[in-house]
């Protein structure tokens, strides 16, 4: 995260090269010698663990170095963004459910199971390829079909449900808690005992998930961006990055192994962090449920 937070600086003081720079006839010196950016037969330099060039560079001459740390400002962004759509979302429509029920719970169950019976990676590119060729206006609102902002509120979107229902599940047995039927009794309205009552029972589970939504948005991210169907260039991203690499496995490995190891790893770190908090917390973060 540090390092995706300095990539204009690496960018500018240490590499000499942005993100979407060309150096396809460039040559850059390695081991005393001079050494072509991209050979003749199209392919790409290897790291050269120097400032140039650290992690080699792609098909296009561009640093690899540069594009990784950039890349890594999209995820991150996207997966940030994506995981608090998600937990806004899923609690406004997952508490407002679980304590209203009637037709409320009814209509809101029944949107969450429409969304969730779709595969995810289907939906995530049906509507990530219609949504970046047109883009999102409405009205006032207008999002250009190249922005991040796109595949972040499409992951938001497709990950509402899993928020929903665990919070869902969670209002329903707690509104049936004593302290809940004491503070209607008292002649609290439902707006008063979710904030009072409900809400801080909850907060430990919001807590716990959320570590486990970025995870898994910047994991859906790298598959649509894989697929074309997520950030979109000229933006770097490590699913792009790695779809690019897959044109040249043998010749030039780093371009699979540079994104593919920094994605593995950001996933698994976010996701240990979050069972760490839900270990420290007492919460299931499958279940959302303490204790």
């Amino acid at each position: 995260m540090t390092g995706a937070l300095g990539a204009p600086l690496w960018a500018e003081h240490i590499a000499h090269s942005g993100p979407g720079e060309e150096h396809i006839t460039d040559v850059v010196e390695v081991d005393g010698r001079e050494v072509d950016v991209v050979s003749t037969t199209g392919v790409p330099i290897g790291p050269t663990w120097s400032a140039r060039f650290m992690l080699g560079a792609d098909a296009n001459g561009r640093d690899e170095m540069v594009r990784l740390l950039y890349g890594a400002r999209s995820s991150l962004a996207v997966g940030f963004g994506a995981a608090a759509i998600s937990l806004v979302l899923g609690a406004l429509l997952g508490v407002s459910a679980g304590y209203a029920r009637g037709r409320l719970d009814a209509v809101t169950s029944w949107l969450f199971t429409v969304i969730w019976s779709f595969p995810v990676i289907l939906l995530g590119v049906a509507l990530g390829v219609s949504l970046a060729l047109g883009g999102i206006d409405l009205g006032p609102v207008t999002i250009e079909g190249d922005s991040v902002l796109i595949p972040m509120v499409i992951i938001g979107v497709v990950f509402t449900p899993y928020v929903g229902r665990l919070l869902r599940a969670r209002v329903i047995s707690l509104r049936e808690e004593p302290f809940v039927e004491a503070a209607r009794a008292a002649g609290a309205g439902p707006l008063q005992v979710v904030r009072s009552e409900i809400a801080p029972h909850l907060a430990a589970t919001l807590l716990a998930l959320a570590p486990i939504m970025v995870a898994n948005a910047i994991l859906l991210e790298a598959g649509l961006s894989f697929l074309g169907a997520g950030v979109q260039p000229p933006n770097p991203s490590w699913g792009g990055m790695i779809a690019d690499g897959i044109e040249l496995p043998t010749s030039a490995p780093h371009l699979l192994l540079v994104p593919g190891l920094a994605l593995v790893a950001t996933v698994l770190a976010v996701n240990g962090i979050g069972d760490a908090i839900g270990r420290r917390l007492g919460v299931d973060v499958r279940t959302g449920r303490a204790g």
